[in-house]
């Protein structure tokens, strides 16, 4: 008998109902609840949040136990204290058939061996020797907006900041490769990811095409290896572990493929809301046009250090992150007993977190849905930063958080104080719920020339 509990006991709390466990668990709803990546589900964390408080159990449908938890204190203790007591969750099966089994999606020593890898590749000095990229991708936005404005026409910054992110990413990672694709849109590969925003089994379909194509690719770069790039590629193709080897053709596919994505989907989404939000504020887009002119004149001008100074720029962007998070939900699953406040968190437990209900949260960010970078000026933001994970923390925070805000910086700072830009439509684009925070509709901007 002893034999058979112990063979059991590793797993039966995916099994058993909350209810029939002894620990000392949340305050929560008697039935079941469902939970997804969708408005419904959305609307439910906010109910459980208002009526049950911060951490809140609940039993899922398939009988297996889950949290909801909404204190900073604890969501850092899971993601930064604790990590180590936790794997990721449920949904990234969905995340895995789209990315493979890169730096998102792989856990323990699979997940530490690439991250090891691959961090060289995104240290400060690396990042900025892409500046001249950056600069590159937003000076034909420029161009290209130009001409809208002769032309009387009106702009869809969806689409527009898609292409600049995808276009920046594109180069930074493949380099000249890339250059083909880009300069013939028809028969750029990638081109789905940005005028497509589903990520159903269509676009896991097309991700499956562009393998084969990355693979030629890779096998073309590694025959030709005396070549000299200087890219996101050449950088993994180059990496070692602590035995020396590198990335096999599979691995290299599978964070190559995350890279893309991953770095396009949050510069694109998080630019697309800024310039909704800035529109929206005119005070706000003054001050930053005041900062950008100051410290970005001209394209010539541009370098890492003047856009790495413009602090407003960097409240406008994170005060943009802290409303409209890339990633709006994402999940734990504990590995080992662990305790969260006064409560008890069994094996198997499933742990949800928010950014996108945490960020909006009164009692820890007053009038939360009041657009104010000053929120995050320098004086406060250490304060605020408990209550703040955009880019996730601890070891699995974003690489490419500082990549992103500087391509971010260098596209405001040399488009705003250029173009002024006036909402089509002055009504909410609402949210579209699903792997990643978007706009439920394009926004549409009707641009002029500033004086």
């Amino acid at each position: 008998m002893r034999l058979i509990f112990d063979t059991w006991m590793p797993i039966l709390p995916q099994f058993m109902t909350a209810s029939s466990l002894d620990f000392k668990r949340p305050p929560g709803p008697s039935g079941s609840v469902a939970l997804g990546i969708d408005a419904e589900t959305l609307a439910t964390l906010r109910t459980l949040r208002d009526e049950y408080g911060d951490i809140v159990s609940l039993q899922r449908p398939n009988g297996r136990l889950a949290y909801f938890v909404n204190d900073p204190d604890e969501v850092r203790r899971i993601l930064v204290k604790r990590h180590t007591r936790y794997d990721k969750g449920p949904g990234f099966e969905r995340v895995k058939m789209l990315l493979g089994n890169g730096l998102i999606v792989s856990d323990g020593d699979v997940w530490r061996r690439s991250r090891t890898m691959i961090q060289p590749a995104f240290s400060r000095q690396k990042v900025h020797d892409l500046t001249d990229i950056m600069v590159a991708c937003a000076t034909a936005l420029e161009k290209r907006w130009s001409a809208v404005v002769e032309q009387g026409g009106t702009i869809n910054i969806t689409e527009e900041t898609s292409r600049f992110a995808l276009d920046l990413i594109l180069i930074s990672t493949f380099g000249k490769d890339s250059i083909a694709w880009i300069e013939s849109e028809a028969n750029n590969p990638f081109a789905f990811l940005s005028r497509d925003s589903t990520r159903d089994l269509t676009v896991v379909m097309k991700v499956r095409e562009v393998r084969q194509l990355l693979l030629q690719l890779i096998a073309d770069r590694r025959a030709r290896n005396t070549e000299q790039h200087y890219d996101f590629m050449s950088m993994y193709l180059a990496a070692l572990d602590k035995s020396g080897q590198g990335f096999s053709d599979a691995e290299l596919l599978d964070e190559l493929i995350t890279l893309v994505v991953a770095g396009f989907e949050t510069s694109a989404n998080t630019l697309n809301w800024a310039w909704f939000l800035l529109a929206s504020h005119p005070d706000v887009e003054a001050r930053l046009i005041d900062e950008a002119t100051a410290h970005l004149p001209s394209a010539a001008a541009v370098t890492d250090e003047r856009a790495a100074a413009m602090q407003f720029a960097q409240q406008v962007l994170e005060e943009t992150l802290r409303l409209y998070p890339p990633v709006w939900l994402f999940t734990r699953r504990a590995r080992e007993d662990d305790q969260l406040a006064e409560f008890d968190v069994p094996p198997g437990t499933d742990l949800y977190l928010s950014p996108y209900l945490l960020h909006r949260t009164g009692r820890y960010w007053p009038d939360p849905d009041r657009f104010d970078p000053d929120r995050f000026a320098v004086a406060d933001k250490s304060k605020k930063e408990r209550a703040f994970f955009p880019f996730s923390l601890g070891p699995r925070r974003c690489l490419g958080e500082y990549f992103s805000f500087l391509e971010m910086k260098i596209h405001l700072g040399l488009l705003c104080p250029r173009f002024r830009m006036t909402l089509v439509d002055n009504g909410n684009p609402g949210l579209e719920l699903g792997i990643n925070l978007r706009s439920a509709r394009d926004i549409m901007l009707r641009p002029s020339y500033r004086d």
